[in-house]
């Protein structure tokens, strides 16, 4: 292993993805020793292994090497080069698994990327293909990632167990990131949500959106939550339901929350209505926390202020998840960068104190994309 001098060890399973992700993004190789070593199956899972898979199709030159056991990983990131792509997801774990480390890696790539991935598109466990369309899109929009190719579009949804869901997400190419201030979170203005239910009765998404209504309607007249009933060849191999749900500011930020239904055949029976109150109130809760972006796509900010150009980038978030904590530390191990982070509070609003994140971007430049 030739360039083994400048490579990072790390042991355990946690935040897996994450330091794939950096690992690629910074060119520097990784070591993940002691995966689930005193488990009763040790080593990597399918879900991971499919997602190690994933990253060898999106890169060029990529060397990965396991051991035996699974317990240990090396992997030497090639070059992102993107192309049009095709994965079947582990039904482990739902497409946004793959799609959240996906939205990192598009812009960066040499060949705009055009991926369909098949699997889980609804769980309860990762962000939805829903939450991701409407929140963390809109988020690359403010780097200056767009244009016509950029989208996420739902084609079949599947439910956990069996899955059966299917989307495909394209994404341009850019050669450096703007600067971002986000600093002003503004008012809620407006909240927007889509029920689905595939495989159910269709009155079902009608029951939800009442519940999420009656507590909703208390703080804002502006909600419309539309519902999405799949049946037949696009309703995925098991039957559920969910909802999610989005609220927008005044200055255009985006705040979301989610919830789906049990699997099939595991935990007790969920009612509609109850969903849909749980997941109002989860709304409320994340509006609670405040800031520019909402908790799922804390680490997502973050990285872009990063790989920004060498210029002042500014983020006022709520509180930071345990995940995105983490991620700083990584951040730290990979990029050599560190975040001011001065806590603020708000006389005139209410709601959970803010963390505002200042950092000088890396000048991180798509050295993979090809110069017409």
């Amino acid at each position: 292993m030739a360039s083994q001098g400048h490579c990072l060890r790390f042991e355990g399973c946690n935040f897996f993805r994450q330091r794939l992700v950096l690992s690629t993004l910074s060119g520097r190789p990784v070591k993940i020793q002691n995966i689930r070593v005193k488990d009763e199956s040790p080593g990597i899972r399918d879900f991971e292994a499919s997602f190690i898979r994933l990253l060898d199709k999106i890169t060029n030159g990529s060397r990965i090497e396991i051991n035996e056991t699974g317990t240990s990983l090396y992997y030497l990131p090639g070059l992102l080069f993107g192309g049009t792509l095709e994965h079947d997801c582990n039904v482990q774990r739902s497409i946004g698994y793959y799609l959240e480390s996906l939205i990192s890696l598009a812009p960066f790539m040499k060949h705009p990327l055009k991926i369909t991935l098949r699997g889980v598109t609804n769980d309860q466990i990762d962000p939805s293909v829903d939450t991701l369309k409407a929140t963390a899109i809109p988020l690359l929009k403010r780097f200056g990632i767009d244009g016509e190719s950029f989208e996420l579009k739902i084609v079949k949804r599947g439910m956990p167990p069996g899955g059966g869901g299917e989307i495909i997400f394209s994404c341009p190419i850019r050669k450096v990131l703007r600067p971002v201030h986000l600093t002003d979170p503004g008012k809620i203005k407006r909240i927007r949500g889509v029920a689905y239910s595939v495989r159910v009765s269709p009155q079902i998404g009608n029951r939800i959106v009442e519940s999420a209504r009656s507590i909703l309607n208390k703080f804002l007249p502006d909600i419309y939550i539309h519902t999405d009933h799949l049946k037949g060849t696009n309703s995925g191999k098991s039957p559920g339901f969910g909802l999610s749900l989005v609220a927008e500011t005044t200055e255009g930020y985006l705040v979301s929350a989610e919830l789906a239904s049990n699997p099939q055949g595991q935990g007790e029976t969920v009612l509609p209505e109850d969903l849909g109150k749980n997941c109002a109130k989860l709304l409320l809760e994340e509006i609670y926390r405040g800031g520019c972006v909402d908790s799922a796509n804390q680490s997502l900010v973050l990285l872009l202020m990063t790989l920004g150009q060498q210029d002042v980038s500014k983020v006022l978030l709520g509180p930071l998840s345990p995940y995105t904590i983490e991620f700083l530390r990584h951040l730290r191990s990979f990029f050599q960068i560190m975040f001011k982070m001065e806590s603020k509070t708000f006389e005139e609003r209410k709601g959970a104190e803010k963390v505002l994140m200042t950092c000088v971007g890396v000048g991180f430049s798509n050295l993979s994309k090809t110069i017409k």
